[in-house]
């Protein structure tokens, strides 16, 4: 009985663990090297974030997390994410997860030119 008790402490203590909601999305283009996701408080806190990406591989050079309490995280995401793929998980500092925005840097030469991309922003509670 011992054991039953320490198993369903240890899945308790891991909550949200893979329940990713959408923050938001932006299409890019080949144009613009820089986009926001506004995100809205009512969604609550954050433990991190991720992005998707489809039609176009896209290639992350920063991302920039505004908090509601005005605290920034920077976060380098040098990579290029493939059309149907995710970057890392980004795991978010501090206490106060309010996410207000997200910015973030690409290149549009990865994009193509006349082509478009959607990057997608999830969020885990």
């Amino acid at each position: 009985m011992v054991v039953m008790a320490s198993s369903a402490c240890a899945v308790a203590a891991q909550p949200g663990r893979g329940n990713w909601v959408s923050l938001g999305q932006r299409n890019v283009t080949d144009r613009v090297d820089h986009d926001t996701v506004m995100v809205t408080g009512s969604r609550g806190t954050f433990t991190a974030v991720k992005f998707t990406v489809q039609r176009r591989a896209v290639d992350f050079h920063r991302v920039v997390i505004h908090f509601a309490n005005g605290g920034d995280q920077n976060v380098e995401l040098r990579n290029t994410i493939r059309a149907g793929g995710e970057s890392r998980v980004i795991d978010i500092d501090g206490a106060d997860r309010v996410i207000r925005s997200i910015d973030f840097w690409y290149d549009t030469a990865s994009i193509g030119r006349g082509q478009r991309a959607t990057v997608r922003v999830l969020g885990r509670h």
